[in-house]
């Protein structure tokens, strides 16, 4: 083969490398303490259920707790979890099973071994260069939500206060719906983030309800950055309908396009172009929250811009398919 015809497949193909590269997501599942046999079988179900739909959307997946490598879990995620923020690539996944606790100055989130602190996990997850997801089943759970609040993360607690220190089972519910065709809200073929906290949700209500019992916790979704989350309540279909406090940006946007496993349409697009349908999107959810104080043909003529662009990337990608 000619060398300059091989140097030029060689830059091909490591510039195609890098480019699936920017989309691989990775899936950090931490099973935490059990505490007891029946425990251990429920987060090895979840932890399990997290790992196959990994599987299913592609991701780089990293299992820590449920084998007797060496070294604490804490220094094994120490050594994990700063190394893949700063790294290139798509959305870093964080997943906490397990139990978690508040001693009055700090929540906590249980390992063999010694705890993982929100604050330890925020100092790790600085100066990250992906979108990151944190999502904390355990009790407790929702100082971590405030801790690590920031813009491109999206945070999901179990709990939405410390108070809430009874076992929380939300985690258990978001496991089983995270690719559930029947958390599918919006009926585009694959199941966000956000629908799948809302079936989570649902569920953990509709367990208390049978039960006859109060329910004690309540979960938490934060993406816009505000440390305030959201409570599934708080939601009509994948819209919030309400807000935290007057003028705060409602939650939601970011992690309704987030997919752990990707629906068709979704393949199909390329980060770049990916990107520029977040942007729009974003720009979408914006314009119909402020519906209400527009003049109705300026709505509607920023509403058809949007979906022509929006429709436009995806029939691009159509075309290079």
């Amino acid at each position: 083969m000619n060398s300059c015809i091989h140097r030029t497949l060689i830059a091909a193909l490591l510039a195609l490398a890098g480019l699936l590269r920017a989309g691989t997501a990775d899936l950090v599942v931490v099973t935490g303490a059990a505490g007891g046999e029946e425990f251990a079988a429920t987060f090895a179900k979840a932890a399990a259920a997290w790992q196959a739909a990994g599987r299913r959307g592609a991701a780089e997946f990293h299992g820590i707790g449920a084998d007797e490598a060496g070294g604490t879990d804490l220094e094994r995620l120490e050594r994990l979890v700063p190394g893949l923020a700063k790294s290139e690539g798509g959305p870093l996944w964080i997943v906490l099973i397990g139990h978690g606790t508040f001693d009055g100055r700090e929540a906590k989130f249980n390992l063999r071994g010694p705890d993982l602190g929100a604050a330890t996990l925020k100092a790790w997850l600085e100066g990250a260069r992906r979108q990151v997801v944190v999502v904390n089943g355990s009790a407790s759970s929702a100082p971590f939500l405030s801790t690590l609040s920031a813009p491109g993360r999206v945070i999901v607690t179990a709990t939405k206060n410390s108070a809430e220190d009874s076992y929380a089972r939300f985690g258990e519910y978001l496991a089983s719906a995270i690719d559930s065709p029947d958390a599918d809200r919006d009926q585009d073929g694959a199941t966000s983030l956000l629908e799948a906290f809302l079936a989570a949700s649902a569920g953990v209500k509709e367990f208390y309800g049978q039960q006859g019992r109060i329910v004690t916790e309540e979960a938490l979704i934060d993406d816009n950055g505000d440390g305030l989350g959201t409570p599934a309540g708080w939601f009509r279909g994948v819209r919030a309908v309400k807000v935290a406090k007057q003028g705060a940006e409602p939650d939601g946007r970011r992690a309704q396009q987030l997919q752990l496993v990707p629906g068709e349409e979704e393949r199909r697009l390329d980060p770049e172009a990916r990107a520029r349908r977040d942007k729009l999107e974003e720009q979408l959810f914006a314009l119909r929250s402020r519906k209400a104080g527009m003049n109705e043909d300026d709505y509607f003529r920023e509403l058809e811009r949007l979906l022509r662009e929006i429709g436009a990337i995806y029939a691009a990608a159509d075309d290079d398919s």
